[in-house]
């Protein structure tokens, strides 16, 4: 899991009936850069910060739906404090 920048969205004329009605965004680390694009389970939009989720956890998010994702937003943080 890591933190992400919400940097774009994908758009799709074809696409797997299991991801109907999910939106792809495009997502970049906050830090360790690397952009990727992430199933949004959340509603999130350009330029917020989010949390994503990665490997088999992140279909999770989908609850009694088979969702093929390797990375999805599962929150968007309103606040980081870095402690020390």
């Amino acid at each position: 899991m890591y933190l992400a920048r919400v940097v774009g969205n994908v758009v799709c004329s074809i696409q797997d009936e299991a991801l109907r009605g999910i939106r792809l965004m495009l997502v970049e680390r906050v830090y360790g850069g690397g952009t990727v694009v992430a199933l949004d389970a959340v509603g999130s939009g350009p330029g917020e910060m989010v949390y994503v989720c990665r490997g088999k956890e992140a279909s999770f998010a989908f609850k009694g739906r088979e969702v093929p994702t390797e990375s999805t937003i599962v929150a968007i943080v309103d606040d980081v404090q870095r402690v020390g």
